[in-house]
């Protein structure tokens, strides 16, 4: 009946495992516990991030609890910033602190340097940047009140007029998805022929403030450059390029100068002004083709790129 059940060797199964276990403990303890005390360590500098302005959050909730929300959650993401990214954005003074302004920025393969610009727009400014999203992030269960909270919109052109005249700051990536899973190390703006980012600037007679983050590519990459999730996307209009990554490297946002409403520019030379004024941020502050060992060790020592 043993050698029928195999009980014979499932004692032995079970005797190479107990070893196995005996061996690996001591290692996993060793290796283990420390990561631990790293992470707790972490969560504890991400409470400071929140003590720290717990003066302005009370203030936030005792005025509109919607305030107070966006706030606690700008803290926490600016927070993860400072920690994962050392996250740091130049040329924040060239936000307005009232009225209206659109900022055009470069996609990458998760925006997740544009949350943090977002963050810093709420604690720096006490402003709400509204922000375009495509349409595929309003179909995913369970984001319809983050997008309402933070007022984004799907992209038409009278709702962006809308906003920018009622004296809200709008946040544009002409790239968009597109550019988040097509666009590479080399950092190629995909714009095509996109110019109603442009005429929305024109409608509302507004400043395009254009905006680049270094490194955001090596914080996540896309696997959309392999032909089959290429043609799947142009296909279907299917985002299904895989994405990897979330790796610790330095990002830093930088602002361009304000590109002023020219009533002598149409919505085609305006659009080719903000893109080339995107590539130079480009070109002034990402070494092509980028590097993730080179991005994590900027974490330690920036070596800033000759202008």
């Amino acid at each position: 009946m043993e050698e029928w059940a195999g009980l014979g060797q499932m004692e032995d199964y079970l005797s190479v495992l107990e070893y196995l276990l005996w061996v690996f403990t001591p290692l996993a303890i060793v290796f283990v516990l420390p990561f631990l005390i790293v992470i707790f360590l972490y969560l504890s500098i991400l409470f400071l991030h929140v003590y720290k302005r717990k003066n302005q959050l009370r203030e936030a909730y005792c005025n509109n609890l919607w305030d107070g929300a966006r706030k606690t959650l700008a803290t926490l993401w600016d927070g993860h910033g400072a920690i994962w990214h050392g996250y740091e954005i130049h040329g924040m003074e060239k936000i307005p602190d009232k009225g209206p302004a659109l900022i055009v920025y470069y996609h990458g393969a998760i925006p997740i340097d544009y949350y943090y610009f977002l963050a810093n727009v709420i604690l720096q400014k006490g402003r709400t940047c509204h922000s375009v999203a495509d349409h595929f992030l309003f179909k995913v269960p369970g984001f319809k009140l983050l997008l309402e909270v933070f007022s984004v919109i799907h992209g038409p052109q009278e709702e962006c007029v809308r906003a920018l005249r009622n004296g809200h700051l709008l946040g544009i990536s002409p790239g968009g998805v597109r550019e988040a899973l097509f666009s590479d190390e080399t950092y190629p703006l995909l714009w095509g022929q996109r110019k109603g980012f442009a005429q929305v600037a024109i409608d509302s007679q507004v400043p395009v403030i254009p905006m680049f983050t270094q490194n955001v590519r090596e914080g996540f990459r896309s696997l959309g450059t392999l032909r089959f999730f290429r043609w799947v996307y142009e296909k279907f209009r299917l985002p299904v390029a895989p994405i990897y990554g979330g790796f610790p490297v330095k990002f830093q946002t930088f602002l361009g100068d304000p590109i002023p409403y020219d009533p002598n520019l149409n919505a085609t030379d305006l659009a080719e002004k903000v893109q080339q004024a995107v590539q130079s941020l480009i070109d002034q502050h990402q070494q092509i083709p980028g590097n993730i060992m080179r991005a994590l060790f900027e974490r330690f020592h920036i070596k800033h790129k000759r202008h």
